[in-house]
Parts: structure tokens; sequence; C-alpha cells
């Protein structure tokens, strides 16, 4: 018999429909119930794609003896993370102040009020069993403790918190942050700390940009000069080109078919965990793309000639690969696939000798398993191993042979599940780097699948000026968008627009950021991370450190810094700086966590720079000044296009014309603007040129 969750649009809430629990979505309602019944709230957080939600529901959620003790002595709310982020961050922070830690699933007890008195992640049955019981009896008998408990949480976590105002951060600060990114990187594998090891995206763009303040011009040889000099890599560019390298080799990337996996169990990139969520790999796509994006110099040697072709080919897959398996029949991208197939994690990609014998004949099995490390011993479960790529080998034609019969294989096994929510953060950031390869890579269908996810978010997830977090078979979810959502498709947005110069995306972006000033302020400079007329929770998440995807805060900031450039608006630039504040706090104690906010840093400090391109669009000339603007522009640049004609409202496009008929580029500081060029020669040296 269904429960209540039959009616969910959340994939991962419709999973456990079938449950002999009676699980309530989360509301009003739900703790209704708990106050009429007068018994615990049991709260359970997760997502589609989570492996060890999966267990925990196998064991417990699918056990009718545990769902009876869930039922008799609880409430039991399942909550989506994905779906809604602000529950899941007011609860982990209450799950990690209690336990010192967090992770999903998430299990909560809570009073019939929301206040929780007892956390914890992942419970085998029989400990999951005996805590029932054990709460459920503390419940009955000492109450009165658990609801002190509650209090003194609630009272913690909802005390009123500001940062200490701060100006954004400085040059020396950003350059404060690589050195302390340098205590942490690992030299010899790449990456930051030890297992497991996360994709650290938002730091490669930060570090990326870093590299280009202060070295702007890439020379070939690696030597000579000090260490801003063209001659000498930085360590920004050998910390993030030595990750990149390391990740792109090993078993994170997927060798087959593009795209990355969430994280690796071991230091060295070898296993990961299986599940390949949307926002990772958007990040990376971007990550990448810039990476690779700027030619090598004459004389360069071939081993950065071949790194930069890695970058960008492993850009050009993972985008291929978002569209190939995230993109929804509406237009948008889906929100991850699971680890598990076939009820077993990462059955759908490893390989034994064996099976490579099964699709290929015995030698080119044997060039397979000496290219892809596939071994008897295995480096995964039962023999199996991850593919992994640390050479790629001179016989360019065979591999690729080889490598589409094994995917062409491997598409007949039993496929992962797909978590096919909407979510609009995600898709924002999708359009951000979908758009920008696009152009640079020149492939217009990459540009075209960025306009149908934008379609799908301003028709489906705008409702009168505001944001829905979620969308589903192009059916809107329930759930308010919260500021990564409003900033993050902002970002999106403004990055379309420059490569389109459809004015609809620069609009629809200051239309959302006037929605973030309006809503989601601090009044201290800062940032909610849920909007004033939002549910109120126990307390008001704010978090300014980037986790796994940037935070609202961090989003924010970028996006106002590139909103600014392209309107000349000194109140958003305020607020982008306001919203940089706590950056320079962190930038020398908790680098690894304020990637993004970092990178946003860098972005202000180089602008607001803006460059307006004009002449007709499909105009070769008009492209190479757009690929020459995304190709040596620094980070944070706003870039708008139009015919020169009709500025499109676009105050940067306003009295733009062609000099001599020619498609013309602007590049501009503060809305003053240099010499009109016509020459990408010219537009480069202005690009990288800081005197207006």
């Amino acid at each position: 018999m269904p429960n209540r969750l039959s009616e969910a649009t959340s994939p991962y809430l419709l999973q456990h429909a079938e449950n002999p629990v009676e699980w309530w979505p989360w509301g009003e309602e739900a703790f209704a119930e708990a106050r009429r019944r007068d018994v615990p709230v049991l709260v359970s957080v997760g997502y589609a794609a989570c492996h060890w939600c999966h267990v925990m529901a196998h064991e417990s959620f699918e056990d009718e003896a545990t769902a009876a003790r869930m039922n008799a002595h609880f409430v039991n709310v399942k909550v989506d993370r994905e779906e809604r982020p602000d529950v899941d961050a007011v609860y982990m922070e209450a799950t990690q102040a209690m336990t010192g830690q967090g992770g999903w699933p998430m299990t909560v007890f809570a009073t019939p009020e929301g206040a929780p008195f007892y956390c914890g992640t992942y419970f085998p049955r029989d400990h999951f069993q005996r805590l029932l019981e054990g709460v459920a009896t503390a419940w009955r008998d000492k109450r009165p403790e658990l609801l002190d408990q509650g209090k003194r949480v609630v009272d913690a976590l909802g005390a009123p918190r500001t940062l200490p105002s701060a100006p954004p951060p400085s040059a020396d600060q950003l350059d404060l942050a690589v050195h302390a990114l340098v205590r942490d990187y690992d030299s010899a594998e790449g990456g930051f700390g030890d297992a497991p090891k996360f994709p650290p995206s938002m730091l490669l763009s930060f570090l990326t940009a870093q590299d280009e303040r202060i070295r702007p011009v890439p020379a070939a040889g690696a030597s000579g000069g000090g260490p801003g000099s063209p001659g000498e890599a930085s360590p920004a560019r050998l910390m993030a080109t030595g990750t990149a390298l390391a990740m792109a080799r090993g078993g994170l990337y997927d060798q087959l078919g593009g795209g990355f996996a969430r994280y690796s169990v071991d230091r060295a990139w070898v296993v990961p965990h299986f599940e390949k969520m949307l926002y990772d790999n958007a990040l990376l796509l971007r990550a990448y793309l810039r990476m690779g994006r700027r030619p090598t110099p004459p004389g360069a040697g071939t081993s950065e000639t071949a790194t930069r072709a890695l970058l960008l080919r492993v850009a050009e897959e993972t985008a291929d690969w978002m569209l190939r398996d995230l993109r929804t029949p509406e237009g948008g991208f889906a929100s991850a696939l699971d680890a598990d197939s076939e009820g077993e994690e990462g059955t759908y990609y490893v390989w034994t000798p064996a099976q490579l014998r099964e699709v290929l004949d015995a030698d080119d099995a044997a060039f397979a398993a000496a290219v892809f490390e596939v071994t008897e011993e295995g480096t995964f479960e039962r023999g199996a191993s991850v593919l992994r790529l640390p050479v790629p080998p001179a016989d360019t034609w065979r591999f690729q042979r080889v490598r589409e019969a094994l995917l062409a294989a491997r598409a007949e096994r039993v496929a992962p599940a797909r978590d096919d929510k909407v979510v609009a953060a995600w898709n924002g950031l999708a359009i951000a780097g979908l758009a920008e390869a696009g152009a640079l890579l020149e492939r217009p269908d990459l540009v075209e699948a960025a306009r149908d996810a934008a379609e799908l978010l301003l028709t489906v997830h705008l409702r009168d000026g505001r944001l829905v977090r979620t969308s589903r078979d192009g059916r809107a979810g329930n759930s308010a968008g919260v500021l990564e959502d409003y900033a993050d498709v902002a970002e999106g947005l403004l990055a379309l627009h420059g490569v389109t110069g459809d004015p609809r995306y620069a609009h629809g972006a200051g239309r959302l950021l006037d929605a973030v000033l309006e809503h989601f302020g601090d009044g201290e400079g800062g940032f909610f991370d849920t909007a004033d007329d939002a549910e109120k929770l126990f307390s008001r998440p704010q978090d300014p450190t980037d986790n796994a995807t940037p935070s609202g805060r961090s989003a924010a900031a970028s996006a106002l810094v590139t909103h600014a450039a392209l309107t000349g608006s000194q109140r958003h630039r305020t607020a982008a700086e306001g919203a940089l504040a706590p950056v320079a706090l962190l930038a020398e104690k908790a680098a690894r966590f304020a990637g993004w906010g970092l990178a946003a840093g860098e972005a202000a400090l180089s602008g607001p720079r803006a460059v307006a391109v004009v002449g007709d669009p499909g105009d070769p000339r008009t492209e190479e000044l757009v690929r020459t603007v995304l190709t040596w522009a620094p980070l944070g640049t706003a870039l708008s296009r139009g015919d020169g004609l009709d500025d499109g409202g676009v105050p940067l496009l306003r009295d733009r014309t062609r000099v001599g008929g020619a498609p013309t580029a602007y590049v501009c500081e503060g809305f003053v603007c240099k010499l009109p060029v016509t020459s990408p020669e010219e537009l480069r040296a202005q690009l990288l040129s800081r005197t207006p």
C-alpha cells in the first residue's frame, strides 16, 4: 500500500513510497500529527543517488519489524536534501554539533515543534531498532530532559550570528590563500588532503584565475624568472594542473563515457564512489575549459601541448556526457546518476580481463587491459578494475575504436538509476559551462542545450519573479528557491547572454539578483540562504563556506560582480563586495572551503571589466572576437554582444557601433572604455592590459 510519498515529485521520496513505514513529506501537517499523537518526529534526510541511503532503506525502512517500531513511536518524515537544502542545512548543523560529524542518510529525532534532541547518520538495522526503542522510552520517562536538550540546541543554533565586517579580499590575501593551499596540497597524487578525496572544482577555478593575474601571458618553457614571470609556472598553476591531470587520468573520471564520479575513496584517485552529480560535472566542465582555454605559446614543449589537449578533451567529453546521460525531455538536466546498479555499487563501470575478452578479440583485449590497467587482481571488488588512463596510447585510432566498442558493450548493462528532478541552481551552473564550452569549442549544439535549459528555468521554475527550486517532467515542485538557486541561475544567464547576445538573459539575471538584494539580505552586508518570506525553521541558515557546491553567498558575489560590470550598477557592486567579506577571513585559515568565494574575489579584483562585441551574428569575424574574449579575459569579465543597431536595453551595448563596418570590440573598466578594436590581436592586447 503506497504511503503519503506517492504524490511527491522527488525521485528520492518516491523510492520510499512503497515502504511499510508510514512516511510523511516535510510540512506542518506532519508536526501537527506529532502534537496530536504526543510523539517525537523522526526526520530522515537523504538523496536519490546516496549509496548508504539505499543501504539503510533496504535494511530498515523496508523491514516490517523496524517499520512497526517507527510507526508506533514516531511521526516519520522523509526529506530530499536536494529539494529542501534549508531543512538539510539546519539539521546537519545540529547533527555536526552533537556528533562532531555529518553525512547522509541523516537521522534526526525532534520534538513536535521541530527542535532536534538526538542526531546521527547511518545506523545498521539492529542498532537502529535499539535506538528507536531507547528514544521512545526516554520520551515517555525522561521527556523534560529531551525537551531541554532540544531547547538548548535551538537556542545555540538559532542565535544571531554575524561575521566581522571586512572589505573584499585584497591581492595579498588572495595570495595568502594560495600559500595556505600549498600546505594541504598532495604533490605526489594531486588534490588536497588525504582520502577520501573530492574533486576541488572551485579551487581549480580560483587557482587558474590567480595564476592568470600574476602571470597573465603564458610563455614557452618552465625555467627562469621569479614566481610571477611568464617563464615559470606559479604554485597556483602547478597545483591546479597537477590535480586536474591526476583526476582525469584516474578512476574518478569515466574513461569510456566521460564525466566525473562524486569522490575517490583513496588518495590516488583509483576507486571512486560511483555516483555522478550534475553539480560536480558542471563545475568541472568550466574549470577544465578555463584551464585549457589559452593556446600554448610558440616554442612550448610537447608536454604543455599534450596537457592542454587533455584538459580540453575532458571538458568536451564531460559536456557530451551531460547531454547524453542527464538531459531531460524538457531540456533541463537531471540531478544525478546513482552509484548502484543491479543492487551493487560500481557494477556498471568496472571490468575484468575476462569481460574485455567477451567484447574484444584477444589482441585488442590485451591492448585495452594494458591501456586501462585492468588486471587479474583488480582494483575494486571481486577482481574487477576501475578503468584508468595514466598514459594515452600512441595508437590513437586503435584506442578510439576499442573505447567505442567497450562503451557500446557497457550500454547493454543495467544502467544506474537517474534522479531526474531538475534543480535550478545546478542547471544554472550547467548553463554557464555549456554556453562557454559551446563558444570556445565551436560546438553550437552545446550552446543550444544551454538555451533549452535556460528556457525551462524561465518558464517552469519562475513564478511572479520568484524561483521554484525543482521540477520534474516539466512540473514545478513546491519548494521555494534558496539563495544558491537565484545566484547560480543568474550566473548561467549572464554567461549565456555573453555567448548569444540575447538581452532576455541579461535582464532575467538582473531581476533574479534584484530579488536577492530584496529578500535575502541580512542587514549586515551579507545574505541568508533563505528568503525573508520563506518557511521559518528553528534557525535561518547562513553558511559562507563552499562545500560540494558554491555557497549561496559566494555564488551571489560572483554573479553580482559580473552583473555590476555589465550594467555599471554601483548598488550591485557594493552588494558583491559585502558578500565577499568572509572570504578575506577564510583565505588563510580555511581556503579549501572558500574556492568559489576566492574565485569571486579574483574576479572583483580584476574589474569591473566588461567587453561589448558588435557585429553580425554568424559572421566569422564576430565569432572570433567573442572567442578571443572568452580565451583571454580575466575571470569576472562581463561579455555582451549585439548587432550594433539595437542595444536591447543592455547598458554596455548602448551607443556601440561598428568601426568601418567591421565587427568591433569595446573593452571597458568602470565604463571607461579603451579605443574600439576590430582585430583579435588588438583585442587580446587590451584584455591583458590593465590601463583604460
